[in-house]
């Protein structure tokens, strides 16, 4: 017996920033880091992380101090 499916709320948002990691252990790693941390608006994912709105450089800045090469993707 099939039920219909519920809808589900969504909102789309454009020019936002994600950090993806290779894997959930990373992202808990980059969160444990205070300064990183407060950049963080939300988790989308075990791996993907949402960035407050005009702090990519800020959080780039951190990425690299601690030894992260990220890659820009769009900017």
């Amino acid at each position: 017996m099939n039920q219909p499916m519920g809808r589900l709320p969504a909102k789309l948002h454009r020019r936002v920033c994600l950090v993806l990691t290779e894997d959930a252990l990373l992202a808990e790693e980059l969160l444990a880091r205070k300064k990183l941390a407060a950049e963080v608006a939300g988790r989308l994912a075990d791996n993907v992380l949402l960035i407050r709105p005009g702090r990519l450089e800020v959080v780039l800045d951190e990425l690299r101090k601690m030894g992260h090469t990220p890659q820009v993707i769009g900017k």
